[in-house]
């Protein structure tokens, strides 16, 4: 059995800005409207349900709060180099050069700002740190870039 969670319904969305190093159009920087979406596998527990939805909206909506409005930029690529200070980051990629408030931005430990890349972080962060019940088999988080083009990650429990 499934529980699903879409955030285009449930206000799960965020919106922020990125740049993908080497791709041929998505190497400036450019923003999204994300929704994210979750999805557990799973059998009906003692209490009813799969599990909680109101856990994982909340863990979600922190997730988000933290990458909502912001410039995301991978600590993990080898393609970006940061600097990073309390004022400002420095971000050098393919011959170019930004500079963003440090308020700006949030530091994504992937190697790429990609919606793959993210789902990724995404589900590896609910699974690190909430305690799914043991009837629980899978998690995964989709990542809409768009309508129509969303990533997905599965964990397996």
């Amino acid at each position: 059995m499934f529980l699903e969670i879409d955030g285009g319904y449930a206000g799960i969305r965020f919106s922020a800005c990125h740049f993908i190093p080497r791709h041929e159009k998505c190497s400036r920087l450019h923003g999204h409207s994300y929704i994210v979406r979750l999805r557990l596998e799973g059998d009906i527990g003692e209490d009813g349900m799969i599990m909680d939805f109101v856990v994982l909206k909340k863990k979600l909506k922190e997730i988000i709060e933290e990458l909502d409005h912001k410039t995301l930029l991978p600590t993990l690529s080898k393609d970006v180099r940061l600097d990073v200070n309390e004022e400002s980051v420095e971000a050098v990629s393919c011959g170019k050069r930004y500079v963003f408030p440090r308020m700006d931005v949030t530091l994504l430990d992937v190697p790429n700002t990609t919606a793959e890349e993210m789902a990724k972080m995404m589900t590896l962060r609910m699974v690190g740190e909430i305690d799914f019940p043991d009837n629980v088999r899978s998690v995964s988080v989709g990542l809409d870039e768009e309508r129509g083009q969303t990533a997905w990650y599965t964990e397996v429990l």
